[in-house]
């Protein structure tokens, strides 16, 4: 029955090396039969080496020092955004008609709010279906990780009512991702159990192991770096020819390849038993996402301009400020939702139907309607949870200094009545 079970999961590393050779083949040959048929091979592409970076990082985690995992694994977990990404700030840079249409910051928005809006509602529900529990508490020392996030989104908000994203901006995210890795890679590691195809690979003898692992990082970042132009490419193309909205599918469908292993793995975590991680896991990638992601948008930009933009900043119009403060509301709300370092069964469900219903109608008073309710439904449960706020502050702070909670210690000594 072992035996059975490693083949399946040495086939699914196999099939997702083979799903992911087109992108490099196409993206060589130039082959490209029709935009749709482009979409869905590049994307297809990106999304098997999501998921084979995914394996490789976890399997990773056996080999190098706590520190440096966390760095490499919150880099890996954006690359697959972050190249996409990367492709629509430098074309924005090159072509000032690009930077109009703002496709950089429809993918980053897109991205950010499905890994909110279904990524951590989707481990809620498996949380939920498996165990018929109403609340699912993460660890204390999210409470570090969630603080981060709200300095982020606070900041990201303010962006929102700017015209410009700028190096200043670059500076501050990608400063306080740094100090994120910093303070994160001083707590002490979880015991992790490994799952499907990383436990495989994590129980190769050594050396193959890390051969495996080194090969597997080398072939999705070369299908990635194939891949990300040419999807971006297709799905405008696809748009024009539809008569869709290119930023609407650059928005939502360019963000399904690259979230959903993330989300994914997850899942699989909580329907195993292990929620709390797979929640913090899809925590410490908003974090990234919200510091890094966002930082490194106006140095592509700069770059691609020849150093001509170095000033003035990547250009914001209105409908791309509306889609900043939205996720920006929406990452309060979520933040709002933990500030307890627990999620409820009403939170849970409102913040899927906040983010499905905010979908529905894309519209400028539907974006700044949905970005108001989520600021309000954060400012009532944050008062509704308000008692519980001092001691997150208190666990936040003590993982910051690297000493543990002396209320831990005293109710480990307090005898059960």
């Amino acid at each position: 029955m072992e035996k059975g079970s490693n083949d399946l999961q040495w086939g699914l590393v196999g099939i997702a090396v083979l799903v992911g050779a087109p992108g490099i083949v196409m993206r060589l040959t130039g082959y490209h039969p029709n935009p749709e048929l482009d979409a869905l091979g590049f994307g297809v592409a990106i999304l098997a080496a999501a998921f084979l970076l995914s394996w490789a990082a976890e399997t990773a985690e056996m080999d190098i020092p706590q520190g440096m995992a966390i760095a490499a694994i919150a880099f890996i977990a954006v690359l697959p955004e972050y190249a996409v990404d990367a492709v629509l700030a430098w074309r924005a840079g090159a072509d000032p008609a690009e930077a109009a249409k703002g496709l950089a910051i429809a993918n980053m928005t897109g991205g950010n709010r499905l890994l909110i809006g279904v990524g951590w509602t989707t481990v809620f529900a498996l949380f939920f279906f498996r165990t018929h529990l109403k609340q699912l508490v993460v660890d204390k020392h999210r409470a570090l990780e969630l603080t981060f996030l709200f300095v982020a989104t606070i900041y990201i908000g303010l962006i929102g009512f700017r015209h410009t994203l700028t190096l200043i901006d670059t500076m501050v995210l990608v400063s306080m991702f740094f100090c994120y890795l910093y303070f994160t890679s001083k707590i002490e590691s979880e015991d992790v159990e490994l799952v499907g195809p990383a436990k495989v690979m994590g129980a190769l003898p050594t050396t193959r192991r890390r051969a495996v692992v080194l090969a597997l990082l080398v072939y999705s970042a070369a299908v990635i770096f194939c891949s990300a132009e040419p999807f971006a490419d297709s799905l405008i193309h696809t748009g024009e020819r539809l008569g869709v909205s290119e930023f609407l599918l650059i928005q939502w469908l360019a963000p399904l390849a690259s979230e959903a292993p993330e989300v994914l793995v997850a899942g699989m975590l909580a329907w195993r038993g292990r929620a709390a991680v797979g929640m913090g896991a899809l925590i410490s990638s908003e974090v990234n996402q919200m510091t890094l992601l966002v930082g490194t948008l106006p140095v592509v930009f700069a770059l691609a301009g020849g150093g001509f933009h170095l000033i003035g900043g990547l250009p914001l119009d209105d409908r791309q400020r509306e889609e900043i403060l939205l996720t920006a509301a929406q990452s309060a709300f979520a933040v709002a939702v933990f500030a307890n370092l627990k999620m409820g069964t009403r939170e849970a469900v409102t913040l899927f139907a906040l983010f499905g219903a905010s979908l529905l109608i894309p519209s400028r008073e539907a974006r700044l309607f949905y970005a108001a309710a989520y600021c309000v439904a954060c400012v009532v449960i944050l008062f509704l949870g308000r008692a519980a706020l001092p001691t997150t502050l208190k666990a936040a702070w003590h993982t910051l200094i690297g000493r543990p909670d002396p209320s831990d210690a005293a109710a480990a000594d307090t005898p059960p009545a």
